[in-house]
């Protein structure tokens, strides 16, 4: 798993997000890493954390929850986060899981 970047506007404002765009696999060995870096992004993100998978090739329990801890940290913040360039596996793996409806519909 890479973080690419993770870009927040200079001025605070509510109405352009902040994005994350991550790629290669969320597994076993990076989730740590991941939950940490996301965590501290929120605290400089603005009220709307994208979260863009579109270059994730592959995403194992514990990086599903790695996303649903970050989705209610950033709840708990007034913060909205949303997933981007969900790939169809993904896609799949939230609804078979039924954790899809913790996202909304994805941007």
């Amino acid at each position: 798993m890479t973080v690419i970047e993770a870009v927040a506007p200079l001025e605070a404002s509510t109405i352009k997000p902040t994005v994350v765009h991550l790629s290669g696999d969320i597994d076993i060995f990076n989730t740590a890493q991941l939950r940490q870096r996301l965590l501290n992004t929120l605290s400089h993100s603005t009220s709307t954390l994208v979260l863009d998978l579109s270059q994730v090739t592959f995403c194992g329990a514990g990086g599903l929850g790695v996303l649903l801890g970050v989705q209610a940290r950033a709840r708990a913040l007034g913060i909205t986060l949303t997933l981007a360039g969900v790939p169809p596996f993904m896609t799949r793996l939230l609804h078979i899981t039924g954790l899809a409806r913790h996202f909304g519909r994805p941007a």
